[in-house]
């Protein structure tokens, strides 16, 4: 299993870095490809064609402005495919999220929120957990995790009321 995150600019990196890291923190491989729907077509093209080859079950891909690359890679393949919009530019991610998620029928781009990164992970997760039992149960852990940490919160403040 493994998750291949396309993302149409260097710039998109500090965005996306905490997906990579979420992935590897649940020992999911991920690779990394820096390629743009409108600057290096081909490229997409060929990362998403040979993703299979690879290894790859599923694509996040990050984009801001216009951002066709969640839609381009979703256009040569069947696998699932997360979007997440970048806030690029003076309209604050808006266009990009529009971007994504305004896909045609039949060509769908799960999209996750405006520099999303890790929900996009956590999807991707959940995606790859419906064959592995023990991601399943990572997951689960993780929620719990998540949960607990909440109520420590809830706790600390609750001492501060008295």
């Amino acid at each position: 299993m493994k998750v291949a995150i396309i993302i149409g600019s260097d710039s998109d990196w500090p965005i996306m870095k905490p997906a990579y890291e979420l992935l590897s923190k649940f020992g999911i491989e991920a690779e990394v490809h820096v390629a743009s729907a409108h600057r290096t077509p081909a490229k997409v093209r060929e990362l998403v064609t040979t993703a299979p080859e690879r290894g790859v079950s599923v694509f996040i891909a990050a984009a801001g402005a216009a951002a066709h690359l969640g839609g381009v890679i979703a256009s040569y393949t069947t696998l699932p495919v997360i979007g997440v919009p970048v806030n690029a530019t003076p309209l604050n991610g808006m266009d990009a999220l529009l971007s994504t998620v305004q896909m045609p029928s039949g060509i769908p781009v799960a999209t996750v929120a405006i520099n999303g990164a890790k929900n996009a992970a956590v999807l991707a997760l959940q995606i790859l957990s419906v064959a592995d039992v023990k991601l399943q149960e990572a997951l689960k852990e993780y929620r719990e995790k998540m949960q607990a940490e909440v109520e420590k919160k809830a706790a600390h403040v609750a001492a501060q009321i008295g």
